[in-house]
């Protein structure tokens, strides 16, 4: 009895369809780029001659030690009073001789106006934990993000996130976007890890 011949099996197709397959999922897919924190390095700056000192009222410290506790001004706090006394110093009082000091600038479409010398030192510890660094961060940039919402909201009518989210429409929304971020301009100094203090 003679046996059957078993027939093969054509595959040449079957890598057509997995091509066909991967190009579909990666035209489909979206990907997350919200996430991380948006930070540029600063330029390389070939000085011969040491900046000017910044003078101390103008500097907000703040250190973050290896058991993530967090000193402000000399003072341990909360991560979650960071943001509230960031927003105090940021947006300062021109009469109080300890908060920073302010300087007439002309910005378009606010015309020539007080703006904070405000600078926000953080210095973290070799052993700050990862996510402490980050909750340090978002309340900073959080601070900064409510005070130009408020800003733009008296000064435009909207909320400085709307006119980020509307700055491709117009040069106008652009320029409104530009002048509250010159108004609040977000300074924040990171100096390089090192031992910062212990716990109290």
């Amino acid at each position: 009895m003679a046996k059957r011949e078993i027939s093969e099996i054509n595959a040449g197709s079957m890598a057509d369809i997995a091509f066909l397959l991967l190009i579909f999922f990666l035209v489909t897919t979206t990907m997350d780029t919200d996430t991380g924190l948006i930070r540029k390095l600063p330029p390389v700056l070939d000085i011969t001659e040491p900046p000017p000192p910044i003078k101390q009222r103008n500097i907000f410290e703040i250190l973050v030690n290896a058991n993530d506790q967090l000193l402000v001004e000399g003072e341990y706090i909360q991560v979650t009073e960071l943001r509230a006394k960031a927003k105090e110093f940021i947006k300062s009082d021109p009469t109080n001789p300890n908060m920073p000091e302010f300087k007439m600038t002309e910005i378009p479409r606010l015309g020539v106006v007080p703006v904070s010398k405000q600078i926000i030192s953080l210095q973290n510890d070799n052993g700050t934990s990862y996510e402490m660094y980050i909750k340090v961060q978002n309340e900073l940039v959080g601070a900064y993000n409510e005070l130009r919402n408020e800003f733009a909201q008296q000064k435009f009518g909207k909320p400085y996130t709307e006119l980020v989210q509307k700055s491709g429409s117009s040069d106008a929304i652009k320029e409104k976007m530009k002048a509250v971020k010159k108004f609040y301009p977000q300074r924040i100094s990171e100096a390089e890890p090192k031992k910062v203090g212990g716990s109290e």
